[in-house]
């Protein structure tokens, strides 16, 4: 019986594709959980620092939530100061931003950890992708980087093909005859930029997926 009235994985690698017009409300869900740091007045921001996939559940109702804090940064506003925790964990290595792997990231600037997170929503983005059915057509359940790094990279590894080799996984031509995972593409590269500052908020991917959910052509 799930926990909590959760259930997982998120993105199932079962037989059977997801329907295409399925993609928007799970990664609607995903952003708006990733837009964590947007609290009301007085309460903690948070960034997660492991944001993937494993680490998000479905709830039966179908919303989705984010588990597995352990890593999480509060920031508060008050003061303007990041709380890290004290632990020896890292990160999924597969997810990390470049800046994370390059160890360059500003640890005390709070929005150098919301900028790695919109990093690895843009791959879980993608993992979604693969699973819609367009046209009877879907491919099967693969982790980012799947053809890139073995199955558990290093993180020189991770570094080699994000950092050097600037490389991202692919974007089939087909995802263009999609309206839906026409924009999602978009949103995923934006995602992916080398450069962090230049990576959508999460508060726009929230939008832009909100949009292409009420568009008259994608009823979902």
């Amino acid at each position: 019986m799930p926990a909590s009235g959760l259930s997982a994985p998120f993105i199932p690698p079962q037989i059977g594709g997801l329907g295409a017009l399925g993609l928007p409300p799970s990664g609607h869900e995903a952003s708006r959980g990733e837009r964590v740091f947007v609290f009301p007045s007085g309460k903690p921001a948070i960034a997660h620092r492991d944001l993937k996939s494993k680490n998000i559940l479905v709830k039966l109702n179908t919303t989705c939530a984010i588990g597995d804090l352990g890593l999480a940064v509060r920031h508060d506003v008050a003061t303007d100061t990041v709380d890290i925790p004290l632990n020896n964990r890292v990160g999924t290595k597969r997810y990390m931003a470049p800046e994370v792997l390059e160890e360059a990231i500003n640890m005390n600037h709070f929005d150098s950890f919301k900028r790695a997170d919109v990093y690895a929503l843009g791959l879980i983005f993608w993992e979604i992708a693969r699973r819609c059915n367009i046209g009877g057509i879907y491919d099967e359940y693969q982790l980012p980087f799947y053809d890139m790094v073995p199955s558990d990279p290093t993180i020189e590894e991770m570094r080699k093909v994000v950092c050097f080799d600037r490389q991202r996984p692919s974007i089939p031509n087909r995802w263009q005859s999609c309206e839906a995972l026409h924009v999602m593409s978009k949103v995923m590269k934006e995602c992916w930029y080398q450069n962090a500052a230049a990576r959508l908020t999460a508060l726009r991917i929230k939008k832009t997926v909100a949009n292409l959910g009420a568009s008259e052509d994608l009823k979902i």
